[in-house]
């Protein structure tokens, strides 16, 4: 047994001798001594607090493995994704949420020309009506994506540029707010830039408090909707139907032109895609693609508010999900 014990210990010692060593501590690494001296020059941050501060960051490998894309061919799935979200119980939640918010919600909807049903369903995707924020420390988040995560490094520094400003402004210890993996806050999940630019005090108190206050939650998505374009009394999006099945292959020039609407309802026919509305022939749509491995592909048409919702996360699983979620639970008001 003890010649066991004696072997186990080599092989972890000889382990470890391979292991790859742990990255520097925030503090001490010059990129981050970089974006300190930025922060400094550009927005009179005390540098030996912002030094301090990054002492403190924790550089967490969980996250950056929650960032990556899925190779799983399933999670890019529609019908999974739309399950996920389009559930029994999640329309249930937010009709409860709806009637327990629905004057704030209506006047919503009458300021800003949303819609309630679509204010609920992003707060319903996002966060379950409030009841999954996310337990990450932001610090923590943001630090860990903006100096370890290449691909999108350039976002994340100035995403935690934007949270660091916020904090300040708002007073609050840095160490404080947890949110998402990505760094998103509050009921809504915003991201910090987004926090500044279009959260709204919405239920008068004096405080734009999108952790705590469902009224300035609602106000703070109708009102991101609404700097991002959103059309007041206008559709999301059309049914669609490619003409003979998939014959021919003239629509996949539609999905080329991206999910921005450009291209005129008069002119679908020529690409072999067809629709039944009463809309305006010049009403420029966007042909969006849900693919599902082992189905049929479904295809719709999004117009400029379908556009608009993929401005709050950049996916047309996301938008779609929101939309066939907005449309059950305004089904069961």
């Amino acid at each position: 047994m003890k010649r066991i014990v004696i072997l186990l210990a080599a092989l972890l010692v000889a382990a470890g001798a391979h292991a790859a060593p742990p990255k520097t501590p925030y503090g001490k690494r010059e990129d981050v001594q970089d974006f300190v001296r930025t922060m400094v020059a550009q927005h009179a941050f005390v540098e030996r607090e912002l030094r301090f501060l990054f002492s403190r960051a924790q550089r967490e490998p969980a996250i950056l493995a929650a960032i990556l894309p899925p190779k799983d061919a399933r999670a890019r799935s529609w019908q999974a994704y739309r399950t996920r979200f389009v559930t029994e119980a999640r329309i249930a939640e937010g009709t409860e949420f709806w009637r327990r918010h629905a004057a704030v919600l209506a006047r919503a909807a009458e300021e800003h020309g949303v819609p309630e049903e679509i204010i609920v369903a992003i707060i319903g995707v996002e966060t379950l009506y409030g009841r999954q924020m996310g337990g990450w420390r932001v610090i923590d988040a943001l630090s860990t994506l903006a100096f370890d995560y290449p691909p999108r490094a350039e976002f994340f520094r100035s995403e935690l540029e934007q949270y660091l400003l916020f904090v300040r402004e708002q007073g609050i210890d840095v160490f404080s707010v947890k949110g998402s993996y990505a760094g998103a806050i509050g009921i809504p999940q915003f991201m910090p830039g987004s926090y500044r630019r279009f959260a709204v005090d919405f239920d008068g108190d004096g405080a734009t408090d999108l952790r705590a206050s469902a009224a300035d939650a609602i106000g703070s998505v109708a009102n991101f909707l609404v700097k991002h374009g959103w059309r007041r009394g206008e559709r999301v999006q059309l049914p669609v139907r490619l003409a003979g099945g998939n014959a021919g292959d003239a629509y996949r020039a539609l999905l080329e032109a991206g999910i921005e609407p450009s291209i005129k309802l008069a002119e679908l026919k020529r690409y072999g895609v067809e629709t039944r509305t009463d809309l305006a022939l010049e009403t420029p749509v966007a042909l969006i693609e849900l693919e599902s491995p082992g189905a049929p592909t479904e295809y719709r048409l999004g117009l400029r508010n379908f556009y608009v919702l993929t401005r709050y996360n950049r996916s047309v699983l996301y938008a779609s999900a929101v939309y066939d979620l907005a449309q059950e639970l305004k089904s069961k008001r």
